[in-house]
């Protein structure tokens, strides 16, 4: 396994390496970096999209807390937020795309000020952006343990190694590297999808209810629709109403959002969205191998050392596959974490250098020089990422989708309404905006910390619900602010 996996290793180092330096030919300004310079097709640019909205959550961290918690994490995960999602990404995308265009915005936050005329609300969303860090800290520490397993080798090392190569190829490629290697990575990644999820047919041979007998026969909570007993799965509110609210709005996520703004015609849209919608809808089901993964480890213990939720699938991965067969799933689930960062580094080093440093610091910069500060930017991000991320393999509160989810649940609870009201309004209110984004940020940071609701009064608190509560809340407020003021102005006139 281990010298298997090195060797696809290097091979997948070389075929990165090719098309950063094909990439770095074609990228003479920002706006390559952003949207690239190529002409893609729109089939490669959904099977991006589904790569980049698929990250390590899906296929490493959350099937992990399913294996720990059961049937109510499979409805919360695979059915809820999924549908919720799709639906959302549908709707929104042509909408987005058709002001996206029209405004030549290369960034969600500059979308913002483009559309609100407001420098300030386009400051105020870069400087959010920030908290995306988290969820870079999620998908490096889930591509840390994978390859830390596979070879064998102190997490360490492999965590410096992930960091430095992956944060170096994005800062020389930029989108036309990404869109490529994403659409490979989607395609290991399908594979891998239905060999995982293939992995446990054996368990159903008694049919679906010999399936819950045997997982009834680990623990009776795991055959059940809630689980009382875990930090996350407790009830229907915080399966379904929690998690479609926050699939509503995980849509507006700048690396997700803006990667329609990659297709070059709006003929295109279509296919794009088909390819995308149909790959990620078996992605989001990959997260039942985690209850395979009980199946295997049913006191979730090896060699009498516990294992934990965030590497219980790397572990099942290892140890249930034929060395030839668990390296291609390991590069799978490799691709899956990779995919997501490269649209991560994009999207927000861009919205760094664009929308804070170049306004106030480099005005007037040349095109060449403006690619240059962006690249020092990636290598920021990655020294940040890489301190953050040693810090949760070492000391994980349960797992690193609670630092993950708490950082990118606050950003996209902001920017829903904004982006709602920028797509349907003819006259968006920037007042309303900024209200509504205010009043996610206080009242998801206010029940968090302040353990506002029964829901926050355990160790491990679940960030969809304060999150879905900020949601509603900003809704409220901004279509509040909304209606006053226009009332107003109609009555001035």
């Amino acid at each position: 396994m281990v010298v298997a996996v090195s060797a696809v290793l290097v091979l997948w180092v070389g075929f990165v390496a090719y098309f950063t330096i094909l990439s770095r030919r074609s990228t003479s300004d920002i706006r390559d970096f952003a949207l690239g310079s190529m002409m893609f097709s729109p089939w490669f640019v959904g099977l991006s999209l589904a790569a980049g909205m698929t990250s390590a959550a899906t296929f490493i961290i959350n099937p992990g807390l399913i294996g720990y918690y059961g049937i109510s994490g499979v409805i919360s995960y695979a059915i809820a937020l999924p549908l919720a999602a799709l639906i959302s990404l549908v709707v929104l995308t042509r909408r987005f795309r058709r002001v996206g265009t029209t405004s030549r915005a290369l960034t969600l936050s500059q979308w913002m000020g483009n559309i609100y005329t407001s420098r300030r609300l386009a400051v105020f969303f870069a400087i959010l952006s920030l908290l995306l860090i988290t969820f870079l800290v999620l998908i490096t520490v889930g591509l840390t343990l994978v390859l830390s397993t596979a070879l064998g080798v102190h997490h360490l090392f492999v965590l410096f190694g992930i960091t430095v190569f992956v944060y170096g190829y994005m800062a020389f490629g930029g989108a036309n590297t990404m869109v490529y290697s994403n659409a490979v990575q989607a395609l290991l990644m399908l594979v891998v999808a239905l060999i995982l999820l293939g992995s446990g047919l054996e368990h159903f041979a008694d049919g679906f209810r010999g399936f819950l007998r045997k997982l009834e026969a680990i623990d009776p909570v795991l055959t059940l629709p809630t689980n009382a007993e875990s930090p996350l799965f407790r009830d229907y509110f915080e399966i379904v109403f929690a998690q479609m609210i926050v699939g509503v709005a995980v849509i507006c996520q700048p690396h997700i959002i803006t990667k329609s703004l990659l297709l070059k015609e709006d003929s295109q849209v279509r296919p794009y969205l088909f390819s995308g919608v149909v790959v990620q809808s078996l992605f989001f089901m990959v997260v039942i191998a985690g209850l395979y993964a009980r199946l295997e480890f049913p006191d979730l213990q090896m060699d009498g050392k516990v294992i934990k939720p965030d590497a219980l699938m790397s572990t099942y991965v290892t140890q249930r596959f034929h060395p030839a067969l668990g390296v291609l799933v390991v590069f799978g689930l490799l691709a899956a974490g990779i995919s997501t960062i490269e649209s991560l580094i994009q999207s927000l080093s861009t919205t760094l250098t664009v929308d804070l440093l170049q306004p106030f610091f480099f005005r007037g910069a040349e095109p060449n020089r403006v690619v240059k500060i962006n690249r020092l930017v990636i290598f920021l991000i990655g020294i940040v990422a890489f301190v953050i991320s040693k810090q949760q393999i070492e000391h994980p509160n349960l797992s690193v989708a609670m630092l993950a989810q708490n950082g990118v649940y606050a950003f996209f609870g902001a920017a829903f309404f904004p982006v709602l009201m920028g797509i349907f309004s003819r006259n968006p209110d920037k007042i309303a905006a900024l209200a509504a984004a205010v009043t996610a940020l206080v009242v998801h940071f206010g029940i968090y910390y302040m353990r506002l609701t029964p829901y926050m009064q355990v160790e491990v608190r679940n960030p969809a619900i304060p999150a879905s509560i900020a949601i509603v809340c900003a809704l409220v407020v901004g279509l509040s602010v909304f209606f006053v003021r226009n009332k107003k102005a109609r009555g001035q006139h």
